[in-house]
């Protein structure tokens, strides 16, 4: 089945979309199929994908896997969104990572995130929704999220993944992940697949498209990077 292609709409402050270019073969709904998929919460109950957004809005996040670094800093900027701001507009966030469930409580804990988080530890819908695996060398700009730099975040990966109750990579190294909005229904409103590991769309871009008030992010030391 082919995966969805870019969406051309953009949600704007109220209910109401507005048009946005973009492809050809944009503008698909959520195939039923790919809704139908089950996702995993923190106690390995199954949910059907589609359920996640089926009576709400909803901005998704798919991540790489919760021993990378660059992924661990976003979801830690994701949960300094306050739940009032989400609320006001309408709006549920959602994590999906791809490890075992087993997984998710820990990285809540270590990321202080606290709103809905699932894991499809197959993969199958980052492969349905044409979720790239492997890097691909383009460049992406500084990333407002990213507090770390290459060796020091890549050691403390490293040194998470050997002291963990689990040793593994709790996910698939070379998956991609991705930002879309989907709902009410299987309506997609807009998709960005990562190109590579700091591909990631920034926060307050995302928000401003739901009609979500901006956060705060710049509240951190800078970094240098090597």
């Amino acid at each position: 089945m082919a995966a969805p292609a870019p969406v051309t709409r953009q949600v704007s402050g109220g209910a109401a979309l507005v048009p946005a270019p973009s492809g050809p073969d944009s503008g698909q709904p959520l195939a039923a199929a790919v809704a139908d998929l089950p996702v995993l919460d923190a106690r390995g109950q199954r949910v059907p994908f589609g359920a996640l957004f089926r009576d709400r809005r909803a901005v998704v996040v798919f991540v790489r896997h919760f021993l990378c670094y660059i992924c661990k800093e976003y979801v830690e900027d994701l949960a300094r969104i306050p739940k009032s701001f989400l609320q006001e507009a309408n709006v549920t966030l959602i994590v999906i990572g791809q490890s075992s469930y087993h997984h998710i409580e820990p990285f809540c804990k270590l990321t202080g995130y606290s709103h809905e988080i699932y894991v499809d530890p197959e993969r199958e819908i980052y492969k349905r929704l044409g979720m790239k695996r492997g890097e691909e060398i383009a460049s992406s700009g500084q990333s407002p999220h990213i507090k770390s730099n290459l060796l020091s975040g890549s050691l403390r990966s490293l040194w998470r993944a050997v002291t963990g109750p689990l040793f593994d990579f709790q996910g698939d190294p070379a998956q991609q992940g991705g930002t879309l909005i989907l709902g009410p229904g299987n309506n997609i409103h807009f998709i960005h697949r990562d190109r590579n590991r700091l591909d990631h769309k920034p926060i307050n871009s995302v928000l401003q498209l739901v009609g979500v008030q901006h956060v705060n992010f710049t509240n951190r030391p800078s970094v240098i990077h090597v």
